[in-house]
C-alpha cells in the first residue's frame, strides 16, 4: 500500500494545528511529541467518529443549511484536546474558530500538496475489475 497520501494528510493536520496554535492563544501543545500524536488523534477521530455525529445530527445540521458541522469540528478538536494530554484548548470558542481556521488552511494546503486534491481517501472497496482476497 501506499503511505504517502497518509503522512501527507498528516504533515498538513500537524502544521495545520501548531499554525493554529500560534493564532489562537488559548489553544497550546506542550511539546513536538504532543502535537505529532494530536494530529493523528484528530484523523482518527475524524475518521472515525466525526461520521457517526454527522449522521446522528443530520436533521440539526440540514435545519441550520450544514453549519452545525462547524460546530461537529469544534468537538472532534476539544474531544482530542481531552484524550491527548499536554494538548489544552481554553473553551469551546477557541475550538470552534481555532478548527474553521485549520479547515481553511488544510484545504490551501492540501491543493498544493497533494496537487489540487484536498480530500484524502482510503480506497474501502476493489478497484472494477480486481479482487480482494
Amino acid at each position: 500500500t501506499n503511505l504517502t497520501p497518509f503522512l501527507l494528510h498528516w504533515a498538513i493536520t500537524a502544521f495545520a494545528l501548531w499554525v493554529a496554535s500560534h493564532v489562537f492563544k488559548g489553544m497550546q501543545f506542550k511539546s513536538t511529541g504532543t502535537l505529532v500524536v494530536s494530529a493523528l488523534l484528530l484523523g482518527l477521530a475524524n475518521a472515525v467518529v466525526r461520521p457517526l455525529l454527522v449522521v446522528l445530527t443530520l436533521p440539526l445540521t440540514l435545519i441550520t443549511f450544514g453549519l452545525f458541522l462547524l460546530v461537529i469540528n469544534a468537538l472532534m478538536l476539544l474531544l482530542v484536546a481531552k484524550l491527548v494530554e499536554g494538548f489544552k484548548i481554553d473553551g469551546f470558542w477557541t475550538a470552534f474558530w481555532a478548527s474553521l481556521f485549520m479547515a481553511l488552511l488544510s484545504l490551501v494546503l492540501g491543493a498544493f500538496v497533494l496537487g489540487g486534491s484536498p480530500e484524502f481517501t482510503i480506497q474501502t472497496s476493489p478497484e472494477s475489475g480486481s479482487v480482494w482476497l
